[in-house]
């Protein structure tokens, strides 16, 4: 034979059809797509009482839309409370829907070897929104959300990227949990509405 690793890529006799998976895939789509929801409507989308906060999901891998690439929630943080503190690696965007208060960033060192490390720098960042602010939180950063009033509360839409959790790059890290979580608690819409008055 003229290529001298042929003794080895001859080897092997396991047929598969993985091409034809992914023109099959792509010949579905359509009417995989089309059961999908374009429109999700208010009762559709999950409360959650998360180690993150207060979380009502919008769009989600699990919620069946047709969106791709994009999850997104709103968040309710009580007056006077917080959110809990996490870091990840996609960057995040949060509009104010309402009310006004104050993040706390810190920015990460990292090392990408064979393996995936990081260290907190020493200083922390304070950023100051209200209302019609957008927030921009940068890849691997550790942040927090307060709510700055005593008597009304502060509701946040986050939008991140889902490609990296497709990429294998689903890196999450919860550092401190919002002080209204509880593990396993189901919320009812009268606890929620709770949650929203002064």
């Amino acid at each position: 034979m003229a290529w001298t690793e042929s003794k080895a890529w001859l080897q092997g006799d396991t047929n598969q059809p993985l091409y034809q998976a992914l023109l099959d895939d792509a010949a579905d789509a359509p009417a995989r797509n089309a059961k999908r929801k374009k429109v999700v409507r208010p009762a559709d989308m999950p409360w959650e009482m998360a180690r993150q906060g207060l979380l009502k999901h919008l769009l989600n891998s699990a919620m069946n839309t047709r969106m791709e690439t994009v999850d997104a929630y709103m968040q309710i943080v009580p007056p006077g409370s917080h959110s809990g503190k996490h870091r990840h690696l996609a960057e995040e965007c949060l509009y104010v829907l309402e009310g006004h208060g104050y993040d706390l960033h810190q920015d990460c060192d990292v090392e990408i070897t064979d393996t995936y490390h990081w260290t907190p720098q020493t200083e922390v960042k304070r950023y100051e929104w209200e209302a019609g602010d957008v927030i921009y939180i940068p890849p691997n950063t550790i942040h927090q959300h307060f709510n700055a009033s005593a008597d009304r509360p502060v509701r946040l839409i986050s939008a991140i990227n889902r490609i990296f959790k497709s990429s294998g790059l689903n890196d999450l890290e919860q550092i401190e949990d919002a002080p209204e979580f509880k593990a396993g608690h189901v919320l009812s819409a009268a606890e929620v509405a709770r949650y929203l008055k002064p």
